[in-house]
């Protein structure tokens, strides 16, 4: 008695010939891939989803067929199974992979499609890929189910569709800025952010969106405009058939929501994609993250950019580097604490409440480079290039940034980064905080021993308010490549820095 689905599977692998089974499979495939997802990429129009669709199957077959051959490249001691065997699963497996990738939202395509966005979709795809045809591998009694060649086949594939998708995607991009696989763009507002919109389109040409002209919100106002005024608001519906457009900008300030909701009103006929771009208050050039809960959006303002998966990644490169780094200055950290306790009396660590990620304070090490009661008569000063407290070694130890070493220590517990905005005291941040705009959000991301300010000289008496925009851009401009660049800029321009003290 069948109870299952999968149980109606192993009766027809039971009851079908081997060849007539193998027919099947490629049947069910064509039906699929060529029926149902065609089908459905027609409806919308995807034609490029139908393309990347075609090239992850693509990749799936060879990292499917060069697992077999690199598990089995030397004769097995018990016998290895034929190659027939590994072909006879491959139509299954891709079945198994169009449902996977489609699952996961491979093939929502959008022109405003970012590249770094989909590499956790991608890990998500391949590994619920690997799931099913480990799990399905029981039930088909397959006889080519060597679990390193199955290992061998996720690696490769979440691999090679990385590489294979960024090549397809640059070649996308390629053909658009040349001309090719253009849409027309309506720009709803003749206002500042309204012409931003028209400049982010023409500087990124790999979207493939021409901006055609405005359509104006207001009936009284004119001003001089880079492109066509098309019309107004009320005429949209007409306009966007005529050109035919494919997409319409609304560039609106917030509080004109009910012109928000005419666009809406006036294209509810129109098959065209309509993105909001509301005009919000500067915020520091902070990026915004948006979810949505119940049909609830929810817009985070003031939220860190390492979260999820970047908040690992992150924390994978301070503990790989933090300990590399400490492992190669071990020996002149050791050389450093010999010469302070030799040269001068006291500890020869500094220990100073510093404030970190959201605004949490953490203890600071640094080699100390002052007298021990350096503070007791001045309190809290802002360092000076000549400052009579520091001590002999002090001194060259500040010039060198060599003092900072200990923070290593700082960052192998989490409480900082090794790329980030320079902690301050609680003292100066009081100071700091009504005076200089936005100057809180520095405490989005971990403080760091290097940063975007630092690596441009920004630190020292320097302009505060620089070294803050710098710390911004970092903040809203932030990847594991912009980390890289600047801990290598760091080593590349050495521990001596004009502006160290």
């Amino acid at each position: 008695m069948i109870q299952s689905p999968a149980g109606i599977y192993e009766w027809i692998l039971g009851y079908v010939p081997y060849d007539g089974f193998l027919q099947l499979e490629y049947a069910l495939l064509t039906r699929v891939v060529l029926g149902l997802e065609t089908g459905m990429f027609r409806r919308h129009g995807n034609k490029i989803g139908f393309i990347f669709l075609t090239n992850d199957l693509m990749v799936t077959l060879v990292s499917w067929v060069c697992a077999y051959q690199i598990r089995y490249l030397f004769p097995a001691p018990l016998g290895m199974p034929s190659f027939a065997e590994c072909l006879y699963a491959l139509p299954f497996v891709l079945i198994l992979a169009t449902f996977s990738y489609h699952g996961c939202g491979l093939y929502e395509i959008h022109r405003l499609h970012q590249l770094p966005s989909e590499l956790a979709t991608l890990l998500r795809a391949s590994g619920l890929l690997f799931v099913l045809v480990i799990t399905t591998a029981f039930y088909r009694r397959d006889p080519y189910e060597s679990r390193i060649a199955l290992a061998m086949f996720f690696g490769l594939n979440l691999m090679w569709l990385i590489i294979a998708r960024r090549f397809l995607w640059k070649l996308i991009r390629w053909f658009r800025k040349r001309g090719f696989n253009q849409g027309k763009a309506i720009i709803v507002g003749t206002g500042r952010t309204a012409r931003k919109v028209v400049n982010t389109l023409q500087n990124n040409p790999w979207t493939g969106l021409d901006a055609v002209g405005y359509v104006s919100a207001e009936s009284t106002k004119s001003r001089k405009l880079d492109l066509p005024l098309l019309g107004q608001i009320e005429d949209l519906a007409e306009i966007a058939e005529k050109l035919p457009a494919d997409f319409v900008f609304v560039a609106l300030s917030v509080s004109n929501a009910d012109a928000l909701k005419r666009v809406q009103s006036i294209l509810g006929n129109v098959a065209v994609d309509v993105q909001w771009v509301p005009e919000i208050p500067n915020l520091g050039d902070l990026n915004l993250r948006t979810r949505t809960i119940n049909d609830m959006p929810f817009v985070g303002l003031r939220e860190t950019p390492h979260y999820g998966w970047r908040n690992t990644l992150k924390r994978i490169i301070d503990l790989v580097f933090g300990f590399t780094a400490l492992l190669i200055f071990s020996p002149v950290m050791t050389v450093i604490a010999l010469i302070i306790r030799r040269t001068s009396a006291g500890p020869v660590f500094y220990s100073q409440e510093r404030v970190g990620l959201a605004g949490k304070p953490f203890q600071m090490m640094k080699f100390r480079t002052m007298r021990t009661d350096a503070e007791q008569v001045t309190g809290p000063v802002w360092a000076s290039r000549e400052d009579d407290r520091c001590t002999g070694i002090g001194r060259f130890l500040r010039k060198t940034s060599l003092d900072e070493l200990p923070q290593l220590f700082n960052v192998l517990r989490g409480e900082m980064s090794l790329v980030g905005p320079r902690p301050e005291r609680s003292y100066f941040i009081e100071r700091f905080r009504d005076t200089i705009p936005h100057y809180m959000l520095r405490h989005a991301v971990k403080s760091g021993m290097t940063g975007w300010a630092q690596v441009h000289g920004w630190r020292g008496d320097t302009s505060l308010r620089k070294r803050i925009q710098y710390d911004l851009y970092y903040i809203s401009h932030w990847s594991p490549w912009l980390d890289l660049f600047i801990l290598w800029l760091t080593l590349w321009h050495g521990f001596r820095n004009q502006n160290a003290h």
